[in-house]
């Protein structure tokens, strides 16, 4: 599902059902003629660490429309504050199996320097900003998981 409003980062801003297309995100985000210096991707993966140790599957939901609005704000801050020549983000919903791609971020600038701050300051706008929930799947129990304090710390390092 694209970003159906107005936006100029309409096709920049994919929220889908559908698996990623790993290789397909990534000749994306590295389209140009010449413009970008580089070319920085994050990739973010359902894990199964000490702490979701059993952790069978995740769900995650979004409310339509408004966070690709979201999504829309977030990029146009990053534009703002640093020279781009492309962003993109690709958020995956629905069920979720461990190691399955959640998120994939792109950023493409003149200099190496611009495009990682902007791929970090995207990751945790998105984390504290956009409008996901996430529910884990542990066999035969679930939980919705809570807002990170770490998160929140994050994003705070980037506020004006």
């Amino acid at each position: 599902m694209k970003v159906s409003s107005q936006s100029k980062f309409y096709d920049a801003i994919s929220i889908s059902d559908v698996a990623l297309d790993m290789d397909e995100l990534i000749k994306e985000a590295h389209a140009n003629n010449g413009e970008s210096g580089a070319v920085v991707t994050f990739t973010g993966a359902v894990r199964v660490s000490d702490e979701e140790q059993g952790l069978t599957g995740m769900t995650l939901e979004h409310y339509p429309g408004m966070t690709e609005s979201q999504l829309a704000s977030i990029l146009e801050e990053a534009e703002e504050r640093w020279r781009l020549t492309r962003m993109l983000v690709s958020h995956r919903v629905g069920y979720l199996a461990p190691g399955d791609p959640i998120v994939f971020v792109a950023t493409a600038g003149l200099h190496r320097k611009e495009a990682f701050e902007a791929a970090e300051f995207i990751m945790d706008y998105l984390k504290k900003k956009a409008t996901f929930w996430k529910k884990e799947h542990y066999g035969d129990r679930t939980q919705w998981v809570e807002a990170k304090e770490s998160d929140e710390q994050a994003a705070a390092r980037w506020e004006r």
